[in-house]
């Protein structure tokens, strides 16, 4: 369990401000609903590397060749 306080200032911060979410709106949020609405804005977790990707990428860039 994390022992820092919720930052209230910076959620309000940015429902108020980025998102011009009126103080109705933000306080009838879910904490799921407000955490998604940041994910949307921040891209969210980024999707892991498909495998063709990370072979092509190992084809175009081996290890041992590059030199600073």
């Amino acid at each position: 369990m994390n022992s820092e306080p919720f930052p209230w200032r910076a959620a309000m911060g940015f429902a108020f401000g980025f998102l011009r979410l009126s103080p109705a709106q933000f306080w009838s949020m879910t904490p799921r609903e407000f955490a998604c609405a940041i994910d949307a804005v921040r891209g969210g977790e980024p999707t892991p590397m498909r495998r063709t990707t990370f072979e092509h990428l190992m084809k175009r860039f081996p290890d041992g060749r590059w030199q600073p």
